[in-house]
């Protein structure tokens, strides 16, 4: 909406008004967008005093939201200083790690994103496991985590030895060349806190730097980044912080929960706010999605307040049959959007995972042989079926791994480590990967047939091969599977997208899928708050039904189908069950 349009209720003015620092709990449609950009519109109106204004996210959605919203207002200049709006990890390697460089290091930092990736392969022959796989301060290796990849290493002690003392010896040559990751910077920035001379300069020059500082979608932070949040606001920065708890769904990478509840309860109590009104869902959507949180915040029921309020539009559960997600969920998500009018293309399949959201469309999955023959030909597909830039930009940049790799290029790098070594930049690169994508976009008026398409990528890319290698064959082989990863990218069929990905985003219908594996743990959690462990999948689930503006579809295995349709409708939402 525009800012001539925008009328705050009284809890979004009381947000916008507020001087100080805040912590402020939204539902989802809670209209956070429009109160930041009221919020600026309201610290500009007033100067700045030459200091700049803080926005930050966790991810590149949200902020490319925001930064839209802003520009449009022209509430953001160009160039943006003095102000900032990126996402959180941008902001601490801006502001806290580049300029200071690492600690006992004479090389310029580098950022590696995908550092964790590189193999520990510490003879020849070795199977090659990632550096994530060992403890970072230890180099001790993770058992779970490398038992996952097949290797035991309780039953190989020696072998064992020899990896962890290869982790340990590439952790320190990477660090040593300045090569960091996003968990590498927050542990610079947290040894930095404990230098109090170095901490009271570094603070002392953000404050003079920022007035305001604006953190949104806070419930992705880990405890790491809390740190970082409640250092600034000690720093005398006015320190906003916004989140919905239920909507944390990192735990894989130290997400909080509780202990977002503990850091809002440091704030004085006029600091601690709320934002209650849901301006996105309809009425029936605002009740079941209240279901789908901790028994103890079910309380209250967010209220409908957008132009969807008065929409009376049912909440469907589809109950599949069968041991994985069927094809036919997809069809009957369609057959619910026609009579609706709502246009398929904005109005995607939600899962945990892409394998299980693909299966609902027909979309092919990853197959078991993961060759760079297969990898390509998926990476294809993917672009081809993507609706979003996020994705189609991901895509591309794996196939540009697999040229580098069929070039021979990359050698034991990580992809980030080679594009940095060799200051690679994305436009020496995209327009190559662009326009191979579109010859090899799989369309059977081009290619009859796999081998076809096959016959085509080896002709394209046998072009790069270094002299004196191995042959375009030897590199691109032929997949029996490849038939199975190749697919047309439909016209009219609902996108399918992981949980993670949506965040922030929202849609005029959504179709949630549970799986046979996860359904049961899921709403026996719900019911009763045990299996503990099930609370993360219940917060993604929650996540995912909150995306849903006018339709709200949950696929459900049978056998727990009415189990959660009775669950959905105990706020009072209209539940109706659809049998596959």
């Amino acid at each position: 909406m525009s800012s001539g349009e925008f009328k705050p209720t009284d809890e979004q003015k009381k947000i916008i008004d507020h001087a100080g620092s805040a912590f402020i709990s939204a539902c989802p449609g809670a209209g956070k967008t429009c109160v930041m950009v009221e919020r600026a519109r309201l610290l500009l109106k007033v100067g700045t005093m030459g200091q700049g204004i803080a926005f930050l996210s966790f991810t590149n959605a949200a902020v490319s939201e925001l930064e839209g919203r802003l520009r449009r207002e022209s509430l953001l200049p160009s160039p943006v200083f003095p102000h900032f709006i990126g996402t959180f990890d941008s902001f601490i390697w801006q502001y806290l790690v580049a300029p200071l460089g690492i600690p006992d290091c004479a090389e310029a930092p580098r950022l590696i994103p995908d550092k964790d990736q590189r193999q520990i392969q510490p003879f020849d022959g070795a199977q090659p496991l990632p550096l994530s796989c060992f403890d970072r301060s230890t180099g001790k290796i993770i058992p779970n985590l490398a038992l996952k990849l097949g290797f035991d290493a309780a039953a190989k002690p020696s072998i064992t030895k020899a990896y962890e003392t290869s982790a340990r010896r590439n952790r320190e040559r990477f660090l040593a060349r300045g090569e960091v990751d996003f968990t590498d910077t927050r542990t610079i920035v947290n040894a930095r806190f404990g230098e109090p001379q170095l901490s009271a300069r570094m603070s002392a020059a953000l404050a003079a730097r920022f007035r305001e500082l604006i953190v949104d979608e806070a419930q992705d932070c880990n405890p790491a980044d809390l740190e970082i949040i409640n250092w600034l606001r000690r720093a005398g920065i006015v320190t906003k912080v916004i989140c919905d708890p239920h909507q944390s769904i990192y735990e894989f990478r130290g997400g909080v929960t509780e202990q977002l509840f503990a850091f809002g309860q440091t704030f004085a109590a006029e600091d601690q706010l709320s934002m209650r009104g849901n301006f996105r869902s309809n009425d029936n959507i605002c009740k079941a999605i209240a279901t789908l949180r901790p028994q103890d915040a079910r309380s209250v029921v967010d209220q409908a307040l957008g132009k969807h309020r008065l929409d009376q539009t049912k909440i469907h559960v589809i109950s599949y049959p069968g041991k994985s997600v069927p094809a036919t969920v997809g069809s009957k998500f369609l057959e619910l959007l026609d009579p609706l009018k709502i246009e398929v293309i904005g109005s995607p399949i939600l899962a945990k995972t892409r394998v299980s959201g693909a299966r609902a469309i027909g979309q092919p999955t990853d197959q078991a042989r993961q060759d760079l023959t297969m990898r390509l030909a998926l990476a294809v597909t993917d672009f081809h079926f993507a609706i979003e830039m996020g994705n189609r930009k991901a895509a591309m940049e794996e196939v540009h791994k697999v040229v580098l790799e069929i070039e021979g290029r990359a050698g034991r790098k990580t992809y980030h480590q080679h594009i940095a070594a060799e200051d690679i930049r994305p436009d020496s690169w995209r327009p190559h990967i662009l326009s191979l994508l579109h010859e090899l976009r799989y369309d059977p008026a081009v290619f009859p047939n796999a081998d076809a398409w096959h016959e085509r990528a080896k002709e394209l890319l046998a072009r790069s091969l270094p002299l004196g290698g191995q042959t375009i064959a030897q590199r691109l082989r032929r997949n029996q599977e490849l038939s199975a990863a190749l697919a047309i990218a439909p016209k009219s069929s609902p996108p399918a997208r992981t949980i993670h990905s949506v965040k922030g985003v929202e849609f005029p219908a959504v179709c949630v899928v549970m799986t046979v594996a996860t359904a049961k743990g899921i709403i026996d959690y719900l019911e009763t708050g045990n299996p503990s462990d099930q609370a993360e999948s219940a917060r993604e689930i929650y996540v995912a039904a909150s995306r849903a503006e006018r339709l709200l579809v949950i696929a459900a295995p049978k056998s727990q189908a009415a189990r959660l349709a009775a669950h959905l409708g105990t706020t009072g939402a209209q539940v109706t069950m659809v049998t596959l």
